[in-house]
C-alpha cells in the first residue's frame, strides 16, 4: 500500500494501486474527484475506521493484529508558488481573452481541490486553480492577468471554501461570468470583491479565445472578434459599493 489519509468525517485515503489512490468515505460525495484522483468506495463510518487502520478495505471485525504499513504523502506548497501578486482592479469593467468552458455544475473541488486546503497565502493559490477540472489541468500557467472566465450553471456548487474565489484573484482574472452561481459561491465572490456576473446562454455565444470588454455597472459584453453585444445583470448598488471599497469588511 502506498500514502495514507486522514479519518476525518469518516473518510479516509488508504493506499495505492496500479490505476492509482484508493480511498474509502462514509459520505454520499464519492464522486470522481472528490477525495482525490484515484477509485472511491462508499461503505459504513466502522468499515472507514477499520480501513483506514488495516491500510487496505476490510470491516471492524476482520482489522489485522499487524496493521500494513503506509507512508504519508508530503506535498511542498513552495516550490511551485507562483510569483504574482494578486491585484483586484477599481475599475467598473473589464477587456482580456476569453477561457469558455460549457460545462455546467462545476464545484468548489473541481475548481480547489481540498487536498490544498492547507494554503492560506493567496499568491500561493493560483497555481492550483482548475487542477481538479478534467480538460483544464493547465489553466494556471496558460491564465494570464485579465482573463475572463466564462462558465455554465451552477459554478461553484458544492462547498464554501473561500480559495475557489481567491484562487482566480491570485491569477488576476478580472471577471468570472456564469449562466448562474452556487448561491454560497456567489455570496463569497460578492463580498470578497471578486467581479462576477450572470448572463444567460452565454457559453454559446461567445467563442474560446474571444477578445472581449465587459462593463459592470450596466452588463454589457461586447465581443470583439464577431462585434456583437450581449448582457448580463449588472451589479447591484450593494455588490458595486463592495467592489470598490475592496470587500465586505474593507
Amino acid at each position: 500500500m502506498g500514502s495514507a489519509g486522514c479519518a476525518g468525517c469518516a473518510a479516509g485515503q488508504i493506499g495505492q494501486t496500479g490505476a492509482g489512490e484508493v480511498a474509502v468515505s462514509s459520505g454520499n460525495r464519492n464522486f470522481v474527484g472528490k477525495q482525490g484522483k484515484g477509485d472511491i468506495y462508499l461503505a459504513s463510518p466502522s468499515t472507514v475506521a477499520a480501513s483506514l487502520v488495516a491500510g487496505y478495505i476490510t470491516t471492524s471485525d476482520k482489522i489485522p493484529e499487524t496493521p500494513v504499513s503506509v507512508k504519508h504523502q508530503e506535498i511542498s506548497h513552495k516550490i511551485l508558488a507562483v510569483k504574482k501578486k494578486a491585484k483586484i482592479s477599481r475599475l467598473t469593467h473589464a477587456e482580456g481573452r476569453a477561457w469558455v468552458i460549457k460545462k455546467d455544475n462545476i464545484d468548489t473541488d473541481m475548481i480547489f481541490h481540498n487536498r490544498y486546503l492547507a494554503i492560506t497565502d493567496i499568491n500561493e493559490m493560483g497555481q492550483y486553480t482548475f487542477d481538479n477540472l478534467e480538460g483544464y489541468k493547465n489553466f494556471a500557467k496558460k491564465a494570464k492577468p485579465g482573463d475572463i472566465v466564462i462558465v455554465g450553471k451552477n459554478f461553484g456548487c458544492g462547498s464554501s471554501r473561500q480559495q475557489a474565489v481567491d484562487c482566480f484573484k491570485s491569477l488576476g482574472i478580472s471577471v468570472i461570468i456564469a449562466e448562474s452561481f452556487g448561491s454560497i459561491y456567489e455570496r463569497n465572490a460578492i463580498n470578497s470583491a471578486m467581479p462576477i456576473l450572470i448572463s444567460e446562454q452565454i457559453t454559446d455565444k461567445i467563442n474560446d479565445n474571444d477578445e472581449i470588454f465587459v462593463d459592470f455597472t450596466i452588463g454589457e459584453i461586447k465581443d470583439k472578434n464577431k462585434d456583437r453585444i450581449y448582457f448580463a445583470k449588472p451589479f447591484s448598488r450593494s455588490q458595486l459599493e463592495i467592489y470598490k471599497r475592496g470587500g465586505l469588511l474593507n
